[in-house]
This record gives structure tokens, sequence and C-alpha cells, in this order.
């Protein structure tokens, strides 16, 4: 059975931190056109400070995500701050004393996450938020746990999971944030949180399938 070893943190932790700096100027543009255009430039700002904190240290998954949540709760603006905290802080409850991370564990983590951010925003599926993004990723992962798919095959299907939620939110009705005051005008447009957790998933995704040990 394929494990992600929680030593093994690093390079997942950076490939994550490398995709919204690589995405920041995507992120802003999203976000300029319904709300107020700050989103890629608060994410690099958090996801950098994280890798300069890190350094040349290593680091388990757990303590990476834990950590990077702190340096976003209390270091970055705006909501994305507590909501991105809060995900990463409770993914690393779930694996602080785990040496193996099997698919079902990440599932767990996903879920606890998702959980989390339930306790601090009243957003669910269809509200245009990066819940559409997130909470299809954790049924898709559980269901996948729970029929014992190969672990690095789920982590791919994840990824395009992750992008059908992302693009879901074209489609929907902004109901909160900056973008509510829309209405209907904030239909067609992705939504930005959506958008940036489409691609921390996909980047933690790829991060993951790099360190598989059978």
């Amino acid at each position: 059975m394929s494990v992600v070893k929680n030593k093994n943190g690093r390079g997942i932790l950076l490939a994550m931190v490398h995709a919204i700096q690589q995405n920041k100027q995507l992120l802003g543009d999203v976000d300029g056109l319904i709300g107020d255009g700050d989103h890629g430039m608060n994410m690099n700002k958090g996801f950098t400070l994280y890798e300069e904190q890190l350094g040349d240290q290593d680091t388990s998954l757990s303590d990476g995500l834990f950590d990077l949540g702190s340096v976003l709760l209390n270091k970055i603006g705006g909501s994305m701050g507590p909501i991105y905290g809060t995900i990463f802080m409770e993914m690393s409850s779930v694996i602080e004393d785990v040496e193996d991370i099997t698919l079902e564990t990440f599932s767990e983590m996903l879920r606890s996450g998702l959980d989390g951010l339930y306790e601090i925003v009243d957003a669910r599926p269809g509200d245009k938020t990066l819940v559409d993004t997130l909470y299809p990723v954790c049924q898709y992962v559980r269901e996948a746990a729970n029929v014992q798919t190969d672990f690095s095959a789920a982590l791919e299907e994840m990824k395009q999971v992750a992008e059908q939620g992302k693009q879901s939110t074209k489609g929907l009705t902004a109901k909160y944030g900056r973008a509510a005051r829309l209405g209907e005008r904030s239909r067609g447009v992705l939504d930005a949180g959506a958008t940036s957790c489409c691609i921390l998933l996909q980047a933690m995704a790829d991060g993951m399938k790099s360190v598989l040990e059978n």
C-alpha cells in the first residue's frame, strides 16, 4: 500500500508555495473582476513569508501545515488568512502523531479542514466560495479511500475534481464577500477563493505523488 511519509513534508509544502507565487497575477486578475483584486497579493505574501521562515530546514507535513496555517492566520489581511489558516491547521492536527499517511488518512485530513472551515464561515456548496472546490474533493477522496483506489491514481483524479469544482463557480451567484453585492452580475466569473483552493490542492497532490512510497 502506498503511503506518504509525514517526515517528507518539505517538498509538498514548497510545491504549494511555488504554485501560489506562480499564480499571483492570475489570482489578482480573477479577484479584480468581482472583488477588490488583492487575493493574489495577499496569498503570495503569506506563502512567501512561510517559505522564508522555513529556509533550508526539513519539515514534516504536520508541522509544515501548522506553521503555514499560523503564518496565514496572523500575517495576511482579508478573510483568506483565517480561512486558509484554519484549514491547514485542522489538517495538521489529524497527522500530528502519524508516521505513514495513507489515502484514508488524507481523506480524514481534508474532512477535518472542511469541518474547521464550516465552524468559522456560513458558506456551503453552491455559494460561490472555495467550499465549491474543497467539498467535492473531500467527497471524492473519501469515496476513493472507501473502495481502496490506488493512492497515486486518486491524487491525479483529485486534481480533476478540484478543477471541476473551481469551474462550477462560474455559474453561481456570490452569497458572501464583496462580490455578494453584485448579485446576479457575479455570474460568469470564477470565484477567487475557489481558484486558489484548486491551485493549492493540485499542487499538494503533485507534491504528495512525488514522495509516495510503497
